[in-house]
């Protein structure tokens, strides 16, 4: 594919599924400069990635793989994710949706647990919550669909265990 028609597909797809990137970003990076250089690194895997789509998956299936593994990769080769974890900024709504609407403190809650999982049950929950199948995320993160259903089951046990104990105090 020459250069041209990369980057008229690279344009397509990030003009209509550009928030999967944030999505991923905002799970992966917690300071402002962190999210600008994990976005950057992201969408350059992205362009990278269009010659080796031959798909099998849809295009937002694909972006969401690229987004993760260079999320997960780029966790690893920065350590940052071991800083601490910050509380996601309620300003920026990119999680949810990429318009200006006031967030939920429900869905902010909900955000801010998924953020404290480890990476791949993070992964697993962030693709639930899109609406992919067990299919899908099982292809997506390299588990198998019985496993991704073993973890979704885990982790909605867990923040149900944790809405419980907060809803106590």
């Amino acid at each position: 594919m020459h250069g041209t028609e990369r980057d008229r597909i690279f344009s397509e797809w990030l003009a209509g599924h550009k928030g999967i990137l944030f999505k991923v970003v905002h799970a992966y990076a917690f300071e402002h400069a962190d999210r600008q250089d994990l976005f950057q690194e992201t969408t350059i895997q992205v362009w990278r990635s269009v010659d080796a789509f031959r798909g099998e998956c849809s295009v937002p299936t694909w972006m969401y793989r690229v987004a993760l593994n260079t999320a997960l990769a780029w966790t690893r080769k920065e350590g940052r994710h071991q800083r601490g974890k910050e509380p996601l900024e309620v300003a920026e709504s990119l999680l949810t949706t990429a318009s200006a609407e006031k967030r939920d403190p429900r869905v902010e809650w909900l955000y801010h647990q998924i953020a404290q999982l480890k990476d791949v049950d993070r992964s697993v929950a962030l693709l639930l919550l899109d609406g992919f199948s067990y299919k899908e995320i099982a292809a997506i993160v390299g588990l198998t669909e019985s496993n991704v259903g073993v973890k979704i089951n885990r982790i909605k046990s867990a923040l149900a265990g944790k809405h419980m104990e907060e809803t106590k105090s």
